[in-house]
Order: structure tokens, then C-alpha cells, then sequence
């Protein structure tokens, strides 16, 4: 199965699976709830479990600084791995989000393939200069 009938697929059993909630006032609440529950599964593998740690601070800005420079300064503020559990839990989570996301496109008559083809299509000719 091509890339793009994956995911006309995927949209397809959404629009399927989506009885209850169809209205876009559901939707769109249930979206930024998962939305929610994924930051909260983060949020627990933090302070919960432990699995993975946050040391954040100020960000040194480098002057006059190569590109690679600059990524190897710029950290994560993350250290650690997810564990089995935690990444089962996040990953879960994200795919409830996903599954919201791509309702609202059906909603909306959007194609979820071209939403990601317009964005990486704006990475490519913007590359480091999408700094978001």
C-alpha cells in the first residue's frame, strides 16, 4: 500500500468510526482533550515514573554560529528514554489525537495527505528558516 493510500486509508476508517461525535463542537473539544492527555502522559513519565527527565534552562544564544553549531547547542531539555509502559501510554494517546485530527480534516472536506504534503512542501523550500 503507497504512502498516500495509507493515508486515505486511515482517513476513511476515521470517517467510518466516527459516529458519535460528528458534530464540530465535538470534534473540536475532543481534539484539544487529546491533545491534553498526550501533554499528561508526558507529564507522568516525568514525575510518575521517572523514566524520562527535564533539565531546562535559558538557552545560550551563540553568536556568529555554524548551523551545526547551533543544533548542538540548542538541547532538548530531555534526558532519559521512555519506558516500555510509558511509550505504550503515549503512543496510544497520540493515536487518539490523530484520530481527532484527521475527523476535523473530514469534517472540514480536507485532505489529511495534503495537509502534510503543504507543510513538508514549506519545510523544504523554508528549511531552518521555518523557525517556528
Amino acid at each position: 500500500m503507497s504512502e498516500d493510500s495509507n493515508f486515505d486509508f486511515f482517513q476513511q476508517q476515521v470517517s467510518d468510526l466516527l459516529l458519535r461525535h460528528r458534530s464540530f463542537l465535538d470534534v473540536s473539544s475532543k481534539f484539544q482533550e487529546s491533545n491534553a492527555r498526550v501533554n499528561r502522559a508526558l507529564m507522568k513519565a516525568v514525575t510518575e515514573c521517572g523514566c524520562i527527565q527535564v533539565n531546562a534552562r535559558r538557552r545560550p544564544v551563540p553568536q556568529d554560529a555554524t548551523l551545526e553549531e547551533w543544533k548542538e547547542q540548542l538541547k532538548t531539555h530531555l534526558s532519559g528514554e521512555l519506558c516500555d509502559h510509558c511509550l505504550d501510554v503515549l503512543k496510544a494517546e497520540m493515536g487518539k489525537n490523530l484520530f481527532y485530527l484527521t475527523a476535523l480534516c473530514n469534517l472540514l472536506n480536507i485532505r489529511l495527505q495534503d495537509v502534510i504534503e503543504q507543510e513538508s512542501k514549506k519545510l523544504s523550500t523554508l528549511g531552518v528558516f521555518n523557525l517556528r
